[in-house]
């Protein structure tokens, strides 16, 4: 069986509860004394009396916490007193399972079959699977399966066609039922309005929504096919789940929906469709609010088609993509969007973790300074890289807001784009060239005693000897192509900013020879080695080119200050 023990899945159980913290806490203790998993996000909502969850970690681990949630919520949660905006049919709602890294989505689905057999079999409660997980395809979609809610299942869990995928065919009063299954990852999306009308939230929400609305004839009535079924007239957006609600909390409409596919469709372009509908019939949008996680792309990309809308360079920090994002949706009208809260990758990040690049100007360059061997001339040749990267962007975002060169605002942000990336993997490579170092001397470590203790170190050696010839080379790699930015910044950007970009191609000069002085000594004892010998050989044709690439941005940022 396949080792699942580096794999990756998210779980987002809803449960039917969003007001009682003791209840909640309860719940979510469950799944954080669990060993392998990450609390990531907990969610509650009082008008919808419900609560998102979001964890993650390792596949066997991820199902026994959510067991253990789904079990505690069907002890806590009394169904039959409950009530909310948000439909539900069961204590624990739905628990989704999302393949996040390692697993493909057909692994992640027989994750999700042992969680609904565990679920239905040990805590006695029916359970549906949807999604990917589905068992037949009128049970695929959430919704179908939820009709009629908690207050219809009773009579609906007695029919054949619904009889539950694991666990008792029959009505469980307490705990509902349960949806568990696999699919893509969701961001759940709400669009604040100006009005406190839910049929006009509605409106908006069907106009939006890839089902759309029943269609309606000249009197109102609705018009039928063939078979004595309502037609439908699609909505505007693929992969888009959409209602309208009133919110008492906040005193207004919101258009709720569910975002299966931010591939296909963006976040973006959700709100800006919103807004259009909206505004057709009368409303104005407020705002949005985003609940559980959000993956960074999903911000990224609001960042950027905000500002390409503005005609700016969209060749600005991640950071500054995200602040765009943030307020050009209004994730914040309703409360404070903590991005490093709300992003799943952020939340994922080791906060612990030190990171050469996160210290001060003085602390590196004392660090440097000081007996250790690392950092050392890899990464400081890394930072040079940064450096000249970053002077290539500045001078690029510059001459795309230079005034009088409006029409070239498009350029010079890609020209801007492609300096960033080039900036973020040279940042990765200061650290990166350190913890090559470091992976060397924790193989130098290792015990050499026995016969398979010395081959096992041996080959330990080797391995992270090659790592540290590639790191090296690739900052050599990165570092040339900088160059290249500041000559094309140098040659056509603004005039005002020549020499900076000459200084970011010295820059990259510098992070370009001082990367092939640590390749070729890191590869004094392995030149024979077949993948060597060709890092070696492209490392030589790198560091004579870059000769001539100096050459060039001498004459140019020279030549312009005649």
């Amino acid at each position: 069986m396949k080792d699942f023990s580096n794999a990756i899945i998210e779980c987002v159980p809803n449960f039917s509860e969003g007001r009682d913290m003791n209840i909640i806490k309860q719940i979510t203790d469950e799944i954080e004394r669990t060993e392998g998993v990450r609390l990531l996000d907990v969610d509650p909502g009082k008008a919808t009396n419900r609560t998102v969850v979001t964890f993650i970690g390792n596949p066997h681990a991820v199902v026994e916490a959510a067991y253990r949630a789904i079990k505690k919520a069907g002890e806590l949660i009394d169904m039959r007193t409950h009530t909310g905006e948000h439909p539900r049919m069961g204590a624990t709602d739905v628990c989704p399972l999302i393949p996040i890294s390692g697993i493909t989505m057909e692994e992640t689905v027989e994750f999700a079959r042992m969680l609904g057999q565990r679920v239905g079999e040990g805590a006695g409660i029916p359970v549906y699977l949807y999604e990917y997980a589905a068992t037949a395809d009128y049970r695929r979609n959430l919704a179908d399966i939820r009709k009629g809610e908690y207050e219809g299942l009773q009579s609906k869990i007695m029919q054949p066609e619904w009889k539950p995928d694991y666990g008792p065919a029959a009505f469980n009063a307490v705990s509902g039922a349960t949806v568990i299954g696999a699919r893509d990852f969701l961001i759940a999306y709400n669009v604040n309005l100006n009005t406190t009308s839910t049929r006009r939230a509605n409106a908006v929400a069907f106009d939006i929504r890839e089902k759309g609305r029943q269609k309606k004839d000249a009197n109102g009535k609705i018009v039928k096919d063939a078979g004595g079924e309502a037609v439908w007239e699609p909505g505007l957006l693929k992969n888009v789940k959409a209602i309208g609600w009133y919110i008492e909390e906040y005193g207004i409409a919101q258009i709720s929906i569910n975002l299966t596919n931010m591939n296909t469709t963006p976040l973006h372009v959700v709100f800006d469709t919103a807004c259009e509908r909206a505004n057709a019939r009368g409303m104005r949008v407020t705002g949005s609010e985003l609940v559980g996680l959000v993956p960074l792309q999903a911000l990224l990309e609001a960042g950027k088609y905000f500002l390409q809308k503005q005609e700016r360079s969209i060749g600005v920090s991640e950071e500054e993509l995200v602040r765009i994002a943030v307020r050009s949706l209004g994730l914040d009208e309703l409360g404070p969007f903590d991005p490093k809260k709300k992003v799943i990758e952020y939340q994922l990040q080791d906060t612990n973790a030190k990171k050469l690049v996160d210290m001060t100007v003085t602390r590196f360059v004392h660090e440097t300074a000081s007996e250790s061997p690392a950092p050392g001339g890899g990464s400081v040749s890394a930072l040079c890289g940064a450096l000249g990267a970053a002077l290539g962007t500045m001078v690029a975002n510059l001459s795309s807001h230079k005034k009088g060169w409006d029409s070239r605002w498009k350029e010079f942000s890609d020209h801007a784009a492609e300096g960033q990336k080039l900036l973020k993997e040279m940042l990765y490579l200061v650290d990166e060239d350190t913890n090559a170092f470091n992976a060397i001397m924790a193989a130098f470590g290792m015990p050499k005693g026995t016969d398979d203790e010395k081959a096992a170190r041996k080959a330990a050696i080797e391995a992270a000897t090659i790592y540290a010839i590639k790191i090296p080379f690739r900052t050599m790699e990165v570092a040339y192509a900088s160059m290249d930015l500041a000559i094309a910044m140098g040659k056509k950007g603004n005039p005002n900013s020549i020499s900076d970009a000459g200084v970011g191609a010295l820059c990259a000069r510098t992070a370009v020879k001082g990367c092939y002085l640590n390749v070729r000594i890191n590869a004094q004892d392995l030149k024979e080695h077949p993948e060597v010998k060709d890092l070696l050989a492209r490392a030589e044709e790198i560091n004579t080119a870059v000769e001539a690439k100096e050459h060039e941005a001498w004459s140019i940022v020279l030549g312009a200050m005649k």
